[in-house]
């Protein structure tokens, strides 16, 4: 047997993977493995098992003169690593929660507290203690009813934009939150068919549809408009 193996060495607090030369002997062994393992070379069982998966006994490593090829050690062949005497060494502690002290605390003297997380976002404001927007205002009531018929408040003195109202609701365009009235004109005065951005919100035909603020809109009995055809130009 020539050159290094590879190995799964194992104890109580540890596990890792290590290159072991086969020639060296239990006693040499044992010097390295408590510096990996943390277990006195004094209070070191080790033996062979078949993997990590399967713990199969192979050979126990008894006599410390012995080179570890005596034993048959191969590759990724597992060294359990025991600790006869954990009492005088730290081996186990690492895991064993039980041997620490719980720290509990109420509610009120967490509260009371100026070191925690707690305190620390009252201090920065964030979270639930974050301040509220002072200029966000309750959003109005918007009393139209869809498919009432309506006037739309036009920047052209004399221009009538009646038509009907397909939509009141919030969107996804348009800056800032707040209601939204698609109008179907009936006229082609609008600037879509009730569709924007790919999103549809109602139907209509091209250059019918209109969105515009609910203040813009006048609800009420406003007939269609009809064209005089022989009236003189």
């Amino acid at each position: 047997m020539s050159g290094t193996i590879n190995v799964f060495v194992v104890s109580l607090d540890t596990q890792s993977e290590r290159r072991i030369d086969p020639h060296i002997t239990v006693e040499q062994l044992k010097n390295k493995l408590e510096l990996i393992t943390g277990v006195p070379v004094a209070n070191q069982a080790i033996s062979i098992r078949t993997s990590l998966e399967d713990r199969s006994l192979v050979a126990t490593l008894s006599e410390d003169s012995r080179p570890l090829g005596f034993y048959g050690l191969r590759d990724w062949h597992v060294l359990q690593v025991e600790d006869t005497n954990p009492s005088t060494s730290l081996t186990g502690q690492l895991t064993d929660v039980t041997q620490v002290d719980k720290f509990e605390i109420s509610e009120e003297e967490y509260a009371k507290r100026t070191d925690t997380v707690l305190a620390y976002k009252q201090r920065h404001k964030v979270g639930r203690f974050a301040p509220k927007d002072e200029t966000e205002k309750p959003q109005a009531e918007v009393n139209i009813d869809v498919g009432s018929r309506c006037e739309v408040e036009s920047a052209e003195p004399g221009l009538s934009k009646r038509g009907t109202v397909r939509f009141v609701g919030t969107t996804s365009f348009g800056t800032g939150e707040g209601i939204w009235v698609g109008v179907e004109y009936d006229e082609p005065m609008g600037k879509n068919d009730g569709s924007i951005k790919g999103e549809r919100y109602f139907s209509c035909r091209p250059n019918y549809g209109v969105f515009v603020r609910p203040e813009k809109v006048k609800v009420g009995d406003y007939p269609v408009e009809e064209i005089d055809l022989d009236e003189e130009m």
